[in-house]
């Protein structure tokens, strides 16, 4: 099976993964897929969805493995739909892979052009972030600020080491901090010299 091109944009909670994520899915020629829609979008009717059920029902984290497996589900529907042509669209992914078990494991599925790194070093400005979403959209339990840093110090813990996984190379840093325009504009032109380095002015075909 063909690699799915892809682009993960990744940081910390509150770092603006989603903003991005989602003003990319808008742009012709690349599909936003971010983890907690997979999870969303779940038929808790069927196996696959009772098991996920009886993980997040206790408050704990849903293994890897059933992760990856919902994710490539909601990849293969989104394919069938004809919402997500591989061969001419560019995967954008936020909030997977989690860990580096989970990057390993999409290791085959995907290749990874690019890590556009969301960074916010001032871990205050994110706590600030998050609770002013908690209040914007009714996530009252993400308003508390001792949920909140354990949510980052379990990034810094498990998230992080995939930035390793990938490595320098590929990993583009930018700072979170700036407004979100400006972020959106430093990704843009990345992935522009992107597609002019790999296949030039006359159009391309996203899969090898």
């Amino acid at each position: 099976m063909s690699k799915y091109q892809s682009y993960l944009i990744f940081g910390a909670p509150g770092s603006g993964k989603g903003t991005q994520g989602k003003a990319l899915g808008t742009v012709p020629g690349y599909f936003h897929c971010a983890c907690g829609d997979v999870f969303r979008a779940l038929d808790l009717r069927t196996p696959l969805g009772q098991k996920f059920l009886e993980y997040s029902s206790r408050g704990e984290l849903v293994p890897d493995e059933i992760t990856l497996q919902l994710w490539k589900i909601r990849i293969d529907q989104k394919v069938e739909a004809h919402s997500f042509h591989p061969e001419h669209d560019f995967l954008v992914l936020d909030g997977i892979p989690r860990n580096l078990h989970q990057a390993q494991m999409l290791a085959d599925i995907i290749r990874v052009r690019r890590v556009f790194h969301l960074s916010c070093p001032d871990r205050s400005k994110l706590v600030q972030r998050l609770k002013r979403r908690a209040l914007r959209e009714n996530r009252f339990d993400d308003a508390n600020e001792e949920v909140i840093r354990h949510r980052l110090e379990t990034y810094e813990e498990e998230s992080r080491p995939v930035l390793r996984f990938y490595g320098d190379d590929i990993t583009q840093h930018i700072d979170a901090t700036q407004s979100p325009i400006d972020v959106l504009g430093q990704i843009t032109t990345v992935l522009m010299q992107d597609r002019r380095n790999h296949f030039g002015e006359e159009g391309f075909s996203p899969v090898t």
